[in-house]
C-alpha cells in the first residue's frame, strides 16, 4: 500500500486569512500551483483555490469606476472554510477516491492538528503517467507479433 507520503507536496505555499485577492493570485502565479492553504498562527483555517479567485475577480469588461478590484477583497472572505483534509497515514487510493467522489481538486495533509502536505489532482496524474510508462515498457514490442498465427 503507497501512503499519501509519496507524492505529497510538502514544500507548502500559505496565505493569511487577512491577505489581499491580490496577494494571492500573486503567489499562485509566482509558484504555478492553484491551490493555497488558508492559515493562522500555522493552523490551517481554509482553502483558496483558483476558481475562488476567479469567482471573486471582477470582469475586466465591466466600467473600472465600478469594478471591484483583487487589491480590495480579503482572502478570508471568498475561501473554502470547510476544508476536506486527509490524513497522512491514509492511502493513496482512499485519497483518489475521495477526491473523485467529491469532485474536488486537492487535500490538505494532515498529521493530527498540523498540516505537513498538500495532495492534488495532479500529483495523481503523474502517478498514472509513471504506471503506465512502467506497463508500457513490459509490454512486448509490436514487431513481436509479427510471427504469430492469427485467426
Amino acid at each position: 500500500m503507497f501512503s499519501i507520503d509519496a507524492i505529497m507536496s510538502t514544500n507548502l505555499i500559505t496565505v493569511p486569512s487577512d491577505a489581499t485577492l491580490a496577494e494571492a493570485r500573486t503567489l499562485m502565479q509566482d509558484h504555478r500551483i492553484h491551490h493555497l492553504p488558508v492559515t493562522k498562527n500555522e493552523q490551517l483555517t481554509g482553502l483558496l483555490t483558483l476558481t475562488n479567485v476567479l469567482a471573486a475577480t471582477d470582469s475586466f469588461l465591466r466600467d473600472d469606476r465600478n469594478r471591484i478590484h483583487a487589491n480590495e477583497i480579503i482572502v478570508g472572505d471568498v475561501m473554502v472554510q470547510d476544508v476536506a483534509t486527509v490524513s497522512v497515514n491514509a492511502s493513496l487510493r482512499q485519497a483518489a477516491l475521495f477526491l473523485e467522489k467529491h469532485k474536488i481538486s486537492c487535500l490538505p495533509v494532515m498529521d493530527g492538528a498540523d498540516m505537513v502536505g498538500i495532495i492534488t489532482d495532479t500529483d495523481f496524474v503523474a502517478v498514472a503517467i509513471n504506471l503506465l510508462e512502467q506497463l508500457e515498457s513490459t509490454e512486448p514490442l509490436d514487431d513481436d507479433f509479427d510471427d504469430m498465427d492469427v485467426a
